[in-house]
């Protein structure tokens, strides 16, 4: 039976480990996270079916690139809008209900994308969707950090990551069978039995105390003016440098700058007069924590920015199936999957944390670097490398930046650290999947004006009519799908040439991160207690030694 965070118990755990009073045994953290990583996979994988149906739901929908680019960013600004909500209540109130409330929203958000009939329809029921991640997010990565002291954390985050890798490799593979045989709706519906399942676990797995606050109050007011200020940016950039909108240096674009700067400067000023702010000053002012959340945001613009169009480059501009492009996109997840694991286990064995993050980014920088080489003819081998080196210095950044600032923090403020950086590593993604959609976008058009005018007028006319009818390949004259095939081969290295720059931004962040030990109790304890600790972990290693 699963236990309850705050039971009393020994001080010495049944592995021999010194542990403190209200600790859980390595038998009871698995059981709880049995339903965890359930509930997160459920999301997650339901996220990465999605980017494989895209091109697929697009044609159907007669979507345009803009549209693409919004499916994922509408439910990645919902997700980190929400995120910080979501954090805060963590530390409010009942975190298990609060994480079984965040899996029926995602759901309710689900059945409505797949019954979408159109893309405004689609891009609510996304927002829905995203706030439920948000709660997922948030709440995962917080429950875990209440239960499980930062120096053993490595050791289950790389379950965590296992899971998440598992997820990411499975949903482009499975998305694609599903969009290939029962049609792209299922991507979104498949989802619901998984939750189903998840719920069931949490209930039966998931026991976290709750203690009980008075005169709690949730920002409102801050997160409203957060959501809107990010939204007015995520706007100008989505539209900006467009020829049917406004250009980057136009009226229009001073307009949204320096409203959504002065609505993010409003948010600040209301985060440091409440009682209770979505985004306490004290904790993003707080070195390692600012540092973090830099490296974060260029993290979530490298990952979600670059990598949503990875599917796209395979079907649109390769050719490939969905299935097919789900399988070429497996090299990425299992260098996640080897990094997250590998890192974990040795940062529990070790106490060392920094060397991975700073290896982490050397490894996403390289591997940007080199996708930014890429083009409509490139080699599938030379490109599954090239992804590999993004997954392994992805797999070795996510988890291990939340657990430098988790370190930091008293488990009082756990879940609203957690959510901070989730927040700020979502938005970066948002500010990724609108920015590089938008270079994406008008690259793709200036190679496909320059090659159909070198057509004869009779064919021009025709690839002009083809092309104002969105990205359904499969309608268009073979010379046209050609053309587009072509334009979108060549343009996506240019993202990820602005992924290579954006990664340096996080390299440097990590590297000036203080190198802090490893604490080894959940929350923060004396230094004696943390003497106590490591001198009886010694004497474990050197029983088990002598026993060798």
């Amino acid at each position: 039976m699963a236990a309850t965070v705050g039971e009393t118990r020994a001080s010495t755990g049944g592995d021999g480990s010194a542990r403190e009073a209200g600790a859980m045994t390595h038998r009871e953290i698995l059981e709880a996270l049995t339903g965890l990583i359930a509930a997160l996979f459920t999301a997650l994988l339901s996220s990465t079916i999605v980017s494989t149906a895209l091109p697929t739901i697009i044609g159907e929908l007669h979507g345009t690139q803009t549209q693409y680019a919004w499916i994922i960013t509408t439910a990645l600004l919902a997700t980190a809008a929400s995120t910080p909500i979501w954090g805060k209540l963590a530390d409010l109130y009942n975190k298990k209900v609060l994480v079984q409330t965040a899996i029926v929203i995602f759901v309710i958000g689900s059945v409505i994308a797949g019954a979408a009939h159109n893309v405004p329809l689609l891009l609510g029921a996304r927002v829905i969707q995203g706030i439920g991640m948000g709660g997922l997010t948030a709440l995962v990565v917080a429950i875990i950090g209440t239960i499980i002291p930062p120096r053993d954390r490595g050791r289950y985050s790389g379950y965590m990551g296992a899971a998440m890798a598992v997820s990411m490799s499975g949903g482009p593979i499975l998305g694609g069978v599903l969009v290939d045989t029962a049609g792209w709706r299922w991507c979104f519906y498949v989802c619901v039995p998984l939750a189903v399942i998840a719920l069931f676990l949490l209930q039966r797995t998931l026991h976290v105390e709750t203690v009980k606050k008075d005169n709690v109050s949730i920002d409102w007011m801050g997160a409203t003016l957060l959501t809107a200020g990010v939204s007015v940016l995520l706007i100008w950039v989505s539209f900006a440098g467009q020829d049917d909108y406004y250009a980057w240096f136009s009226k229009e674009s001073a307009f949204f700058v320096i409203g959504g700067l002065a609505l993010l400067g409003l948010t600040m000023f209301v985060e440091s007069k409440v009682k209770d702010p979505i985004l306490p000053i004290k904790i993003i002012t707080e070195r390692t924590t600012a540092l973090a959340i830099i490296a974060s945001i260029a993290v979530g613009v490298g990952l979600f920015g670059a990598t949503t169009f990875l599917t796209q480059y395979f079907q649109t501009a390769r050719g490939f199936d969905p299935t097919e492009a789900g399988l070429l996109t497996i090299p990425m997840v299992a260098g996640m999957l080897v990094a997250s694991v590998g890192s974990g286990q040795l940062i529990t064995k070790f106490g060392q944390w920094k060397p991975f993050i700073v290896a982490g980014a050397v490894l996403l920088l390289v591997g940007f670097g080199l996708l930014s080489t890429i083009d409509h003819a490139t080699s599938l081998w030379t490109i599954g490398i090239f992804i590999a080196i993004v997954g392994l210095g992805t797999g070795m950044l996510m988890q291990n930046i939340v657990l430098a600032v988790q370190n930091t923090v008293s488990v009082e403020n756990i879940g609203a650290a957690s959510s901070i950086v989730a927040f700020f590593r979502t938005f970066g993604g948002a500010i990724g999947v609108s920015v590089l959609g938008s270079i994406l976008a008008t690259r793709v058009k200036t190679l496909t004006v320059d090659s159909v005018s070198t057509l004869p007028p009779e064919q021009q006319a025709v690839a002009g009519k083809s092309l104002q009818d969105g990205l359904d390949l499969s309608n268009m004259p073979d010379f046209v799908s050609q053309i587009v095939r072509f334009a979108y081969g060549d343009a996506t290295g240019r993202i990820f040439l602005v992924a290579a720059v954006v990664a340096v931004v996080t390299l440097v962040s990590v590297i000036f991160i203080p190198n802090r030990p490893l604490r080894t109790t959940i929350d923060i304890a004396t230094p004696d207690a943390e003497q106590k600790y490591e001198e009886e972990r010694e004497e474990k290693n050197e029983e088990k030694n002598l026993t060798r």
